[in-house]
């Protein structure tokens, strides 16, 4: 999902991790580098990655990288 709020874009990924337990939100959106087709914008980049588990029902991690 990416957000564009006072020329901040917010990109963001969730994870459910019991479906994935190698890999995490944030390398998803580092290694399919969803950000490109945004920096051209100049606006700063915040990518957030967020791991949900079906067992804990709820947030299990959290990542923030800005940029």
């Amino acid at each position: 999902m990416t957000v564009l709020f006072n020329n901040h874009i917010y990109i963001i990924e969730f994870k459910v991790v019991e479906q994935n337990p190698e890999g995490s939100a944030m390398a998803q959106l580092k290694d399919k580098d969803y950000a490109a087709k945004y920096r051209a914008l100049g606006q700063p980049i915040h990518l957030i990655g967020v791991g949900f588990s079906k067992q804990a029902k709820g947030v299990v991690g959290f990542e923030v990288e800005c940029g």
